[in-house]
């Protein structure tokens, strides 16, 4: 009987550890600035332009969702790990922003959170998913093209004179 009981709390434990991705409340808007704040420190200092994600702020975060802007956000056991703001865009859903913290990586959040945009898009009958990645983060850009995601173009950041960044988008059948 204790191996049959310790054994139910086992699997419960490991229920529990699977990670819950869900739509975004404007109630998150704090929890979803500190993630994307430690999951886009690892850049600080990286890149020119510096990322807009230092700018994120929890009453700009909170603006954007009353004013229809989407976030899918992935918790584990009521901590929030990870996230994503979408938005319509030109007949697709955008996705910008995606954010895994630092001490949940490697687990496949970041691909469980871009699977939940398509999903998302699907729903909304969208023609495609759309993303833009800085030129320099190719490891990024790896990720993207193998999810199915191709360059439609470049485009340079205000004040610069050459590309910055790539923008990319999966066609949805």
């Amino acid at each position: 009987m204790p191996l049959d009981f310790a054994r139910s709390l086992r699997e419960k434990k490991r229920m529990s550890d699977s990670p819950i991705l869900r739509k975004a409340a404007i109630g998150d808007a704090a929890a979803i600035a500190a993630v994307i704040a430690a999951s886009f420190e690892q850049y600080r200092g990286k890149l020119v332009p510096e990322s807009g994600a230092f700018r994120e702020m929890p009453e700009n975060i909170a603006a954007e969702l009353e004013r229809g802007v989407g976030a899918i956000v992935a918790e584990r056991n009521g901590q929030m790990l990870g996230c994503v703001l979408v938005e319509e865009m030109d007949g697709d859903l955008y996705f910008g922003r995606l954010s895994v913290v630092p001490a949940a990586r490697g687990q496949g959040l970041s691909k469980q959170l871009i699977a939940a945009v398509e999903a998302e898009a699907r729903r909304r009958g969208l023609d495609g998913v759309r993303l833009g990645v800085r030129i320099v983060l190719t490891d990024n850009q790896r990720l993207f093209q193998a999810l199915g995601y191709r360059e439609t173009s470049r485009e340079a950041h205000p004040g610069f004179d050459h590309p910055t960044s790539i923008n990319m988008r999966k066609p949805l059948s």
